[in-house]
């Protein structure tokens, strides 16, 4: 098995909150999200080319609105991220979580190569720089935490989700060690963001999961047709470089619940 490859029990049938019928007359409704998601997108594509002279505000504007056009609102705590080489890091519950970790810091994004061949998604995900790894080839970890280290090095953000399978959100993996090898062999920090999913009333949610045997049309569906999702997003402090002496005690200290919010947290609510 894998480093790259873990498993995780979550299945849409046990896991996934199954939806009431929607109703008629929500439809037209999560069509026209789903058709403004698919724009944004597609104007993401075209301006793809010109990335590098995009400002870093305008695409985390832009991942916030896509998330805002699927219906989901968008709470997010803590501080900006640093400047810099930066390996940004979260548990991984759905799809949603993507464009969330990039209106945090924009990034390239560590993918699976399977997401090259998405509609849509894919041809942005290449043409944004995402770093493809084979998650079924053992021997190709060595060069891929290389790739990931040469670009934290060169003062990129790259994002990965280390728990290499998506959750429910009631449960969790382990963070994998492989991708924080790369941060400490680039000596660069490490910024810990939680992610989480509930509806407008308070209660927490497995909605927008995409978990196991689920497809991503599916997932789409269940989101576009929900009422008063909340995505909220903790920033945790940064973790600097030299305070763990190995990928291990730093992949616990990246996944470490915190027990109270920093003095510095502050909260913006995309409504």
């Amino acid at each position: 098995m894998s480093v790259w490859l873990p498993t995780a029990p979550c299945t849409p049938r046990a896991c996934v909150e199954a939806p009431a019928a929607v109703p008629a007359r929500a439809v037209p409704r999560a069509v026209l999200r789903l058709t403004g998601v698919v724009l944004l997108l597609l104007a993401g594509i075209a301006l793809s080319p010109f990335g590098a002279r995009i400002p870093a505000s305008l695409v985390r504007r832009w991942c916030r609105w896509i998330v805002r056009a699927a219906g989901v609102r968008v709470r997010v705590t803590g501080a900006a991220a640093p400047t810099g080489g930066l390996l940004l890091v979260a548990n991984h519950i759905s799809w949603l979580d993507i464009p969330l970790l990039a209106a945090v810091r924009p990034a390239r994004m560590l993918a699976k190569t399977e997401v090259r061949r998405w509609p849509v998604a894919g041809p942005l995900a290449a043409r944004g720089g995402t770093l493809f790894i084979e998650r079924d080839r053992l021997r190709a970890l060595p060069d891929t935490v290389a790739r990931i280290a040469g670009a934290l090095r060169a003062g990129a953000a790259v994002a990965a989700f280390p728990e290499g399978s998506t959750w429910c959100g009631r449960a969790q993996g382990t963070f994998r060690r492989a991708v924080f090898q790369a941060a400490l062999d680039a000596g660069v920090p490490v910024q810990p963001v939680r992610i989480g999913y509930r509806l407008d009333g308070g209660a927490p949610t497995t909605a927008p999961a995409y978990v196991g045997d689920d497809t991503l049309l599916a997932s789409l569906w269940r989101v576009a047709t929900a009422r008063g999702l909340v995505a909220e997003v903790e920033v945790r402090d940064a973790i600097p470089p030299g305070g763990h002496p190995d990928r291990r005690s730093l992949a616990r200290a990246a996944q470490a619940p915190e027990t109270a919010a920093p003095a510095w947290a502050h909260t913006v609510l995309v409504a």
